[in-house]
């Protein structure tokens, strides 16, 4: 009886957190006009590709999502060369303030990142990288929390069979790219899905550094859109879809890598 009502609690929660996802599916195949009315239909009387079509053929939404694409994907590829060798750093190797410098890093960790976005932002200005999307990337470089992710995960590798890689001969960079990103592959894929799931969907960053609208991510392009078509319920949520389909997919595909890396590195250390 306790396994029954158990899944059905879940079910119940699983109804509730899908049914607005459904539904932003459902309208965006209505006719223009055909989700205003009361009460709304749960489903298209007449299913229809018009909006998707105004969204790729009137309104460019095809560049805005080859631009996302570029960022995330880029974005995320920067951040692993980064962040990968600096988690094992701080776990691995010693240096002189190795403690201190981790210590103030995951203490910045409560600092809102709204409150950085100003001070960065002027720096970029000086650097002239505003309306770039190196502009747009420079967050992503090295994030914290993905040098913390990492570094706790990283913990679990045997520091003895690190110290037999050294006797035998090999180098440092031998010993990262042959021993240490193998056993790091779990946490590896975890960090790359967050970051791309995290730049993909950002908003207010690319909204303060881009002002070209051809630079435009998604977000940010749907944003500006619905400004001007905030009637088109059915039109915004076709955007919507086009928005949250990529990172759905690509986040049901390697769901079993980004919990395990997930847990594991939460319990390392």
């Amino acid at each position: 009886m306790r396994s029954a009502l158990t899944t059905l609690g879940a079910a119940v929660i699983a109804a509730l957190v899908l049914l607005p996802l459904m539904w932003m599916v459902s309208v965006s195949f209505m006719a223009p006009g055909e989700a205003a009315q009361f009460p709304p239909p749960l489903v298209p009387a007449a299913p229809t590709l018009a909006n998707y079509r105004a969204l790729f053929d009137s309104y460019g939404v095809g560049r805005y999502l080859a631009n996302s694409a570029f960022v995330s994907a880029t974005a995320t590829g920067l951040a692993l060369l980064f962040v990968v060798p600096a988690g094992y750093a701080f776990a691995k190797l010693r240096f002189r303030g190795r403690d201190a410098v981790f210590q103030t890093l995951v203490a910045a960790l409560v600092i809102p990142g709204q409150i950085g976005m100003l001070p960065l932002f002027l720096e970029l200005k000086a650097l002239g990288l505003v309306n770039s999307y190196a502009g747009v990337l420079v967050p992503w470089l090295a994030g914290i929390f993905g040098i913390f992710l990492v570094r706790q995960y990283a913990l679990s590798i045997p520091t003895e069979m690190l110290e037999a890689a050294r006797v035998d001969g090999a180098s440092e960079g031998q010993i990262l790219t042959r021993i240490v990103l193998p056993a790091l592959q779990p946490i590896i894929v975890t960090l790359a899905l967050f970051v791309f799931l995290g730049s993909w969907n950002d908003f207010l960053w690319p909204l303060i550094v881009l002002s070209d609208d051809r630079l435009y991510t998604l977000p940010v392009a749907l944003a500006a859109l619905s400004r001007e078509r905030v009637q088109d319920v059915e039109l915004m949520m076709a955007g919507s879809v086009v928005t949250t389909l990529p990172v759905l997919i690509l986040f049901l595909v390697l769901q079993r890598f980004y919990m395990r890396g997930l847990l594991a590195g939460s319990v390392k250390g």
